[in-house]
């Protein structure tokens, strides 16, 4: 099934925002180990169950001893199958895995663009979990690859004001969009709205990162957690 673009995730630094995250927080680089997990997803899941039952949340069934910047993404099945974007908040700074709890609930209840999440939508719920790792400095605005890395810019606008924005590393492909394309677009992303020229991209100072993925559905939670909710009866 077809998925919208993750473009719409937002990124507050710390807390939640509605979008933008501290350029200095993807600057420094992170190990390429990492990778996103089917426990991760089905934690997510664990995590807004309790939260609509009022019970305690199951305790992590996954190393919980990293750090490293993440993504949470929420999708609903809509029409014809089709997976609409639901929720998506995420961190470009390092935290601990075990902050996949507050992203979680987060972008489940507090995104701005949607209204809190409802417990009867969970059986039409796909979650994703992004792992964002090598976070690197590039030479030009142009030194990234398509469907490899995020890209994040920060710039001071010609009248002095510091913008940033970012999207992940599926984003491009999925709009099928040039490098230059991307800049752009992310320049409008940032809040700039004039007229985009030569001297404008030569102010932007772009990091490049990749990330790892994983996604479980509701099904998928179930039925990993039915011998457990079978023998709580």
């Amino acid at each position: 099934s077809s998925r919208p673009s993750a473009s719409f995730c937002a990124l507050p630094s710390v807390v939640m925002a509605t979008d933008g995250c501290a350029s200095s927080s993807g600057s420094e680089s992170s190990a390429t180990t990492l990778s996103a997990e089917e426990a991760h997803c089905l934690y997510c899941f664990d995590v807004i169950a309790s939260h609509f039952a009022r019970t305690r949340c199951p305790e992590p069934a996954f190393d919980t001893a990293i750090q490293c910047p993440l993504f949470v993404t929420w999708y609903k099945q809509g029409q014809h199958s089709h997976m609409d974007l639901r929720g998506c908040i995420g961190c470009l700074k390092p935290l601990p895995i075990t902050s996949l709890r507050d992203y979680a609930l987060s972008s489940a209840l507090r995104d701005q663009r949607f209204k809190p999440m409802q417990e009867r939508e969970m059986p039409m719920l796909q979650c994703t979990v992004s792992l964002l790792t090598d976070f690197e400095q590039a030479l030009d605005i142009y030194d990234w690859t398509i469907g490899t890395h995020g890209v994040l810019i920060d710039f001071i606008d010609p009248c002095g004001t510091s913008r940033t924005a970012v999207y992940l590393p599926e984003v491009p492909p999925e709009q099928g969009w040039t490098k230059a394309q991307t800049i752009d677009s992310l320049i409008h992303k940032s809040g700039y709205m004039q007229p985009i020229t030569d001297n404008m991209r030569s102010r932007i100072r772009l990091t490049r990162y990749q990330s790892s993925l994983m996604t479980r559905s509701y099904d998928d939670w179930l039925k990993a957690r039915q011998p457990v909710i079978g023998a709580g009866r």
